[in-house]
């Protein structure tokens, strides 16, 4: 999801309670912190030797061991987030991702699968990451639809 589309989300009903879920029914426990904002920039090459660059912002939750019983509101954290896109260039039209562990979430960048709200709740349903192989990726994208799905690739995936 991109992060004019969930700010934009969160926009429409400030007053409900911000819930972080898992795919398996999770919740990030109610007391978490949103301890940083990152606007992130990635440059890689993958192992088919081609770079890659893109941009993603960041957002980490953090649960005190000491948390209080009420989850954020979208209101407050809409106010951090202004408040940051004040001192650093927080670019829009990226991805959003929520940084995340604990005993119930293992730590990792999570993908925003989705989010949907009622009259006192906007729920956000993270999805965790995956590994692929870009030059792979590629290759199967440039395949004709019509071919057989399982013709034998042309080139290496990796050219090292």
């Amino acid at each position: 999801m991109k992060t004019n589309e969930f700010i934009s989300t969160l926009r429409a009903a400030p007053n409900n309670q911000l819930i972080f879920t898992d795919l398996d029914g999770h919740t990030v426990h109610s007391g978490y912190h949103l301890t940083e904002l990152k606007a992130a920039s990635f440059e890689t090459v993958d192992c088919g030797g081609q770079t890659n660059r893109w941009q993603e912002t960041i957002v980490q939750l953090w649960v005190p061991s000491h948390a209080a019983n009420e989850y954020v509101t979208a209101a407050k954290f809409l106010k951090i987030f202004e408040k940051v896109r004040g001192m650093i260039p927080l670019n829009l039209d990226t991805e959003v991702r929520i940084e995340y562990g604990d005993k119930n979430f293992f730590p990792s960048t999570y993908h925003v699968r989705s989010v949907t709200r009622d009259q006192t709740t906007t729920r956000v349903l993270l999805e965790p990451p995956q590994t692929t192989c870009k030059a792979r990726d590629r290759r199967h994208a440039a395949l004709p639809t019509t071919g057989s799905c399982c013709a034998p690739a042309t080139e290496a995936c990796c050219t090292a």
